[in-house]
């Protein structure tokens, strides 16, 4: 008798516990990739506004001399 049970080619079989299902592993692996952009977007443009920022005000400090 084999100690694991064996099912047909075309039988839906879930995975063994503690492993996530192929769905929920895809799901989870898009919303990574997402907040992954989702925060280097956040990072370029907070980089773009303190450059804008530094450059606003050094312009202004060779007006006041």
């Amino acid at each position: 008798m084999p100690e694991a049970p064996s099912y047909p080619d075309d039988a839906p079989v879930d995975p063994p516990a503690g492993e996530p299902k192929p769905d929920e592993a895809r799901k989870a692996e898009s919303r990574r990739t997402k907040q992954i952009v989702a925060g280097a977007a956040i990072g370029i443009g907070s980089a773009a506004l303190v450059a804008a920022l530094l450059y606003a005000n050094r312009a202004r400090k060779s007006d006041r001399t």
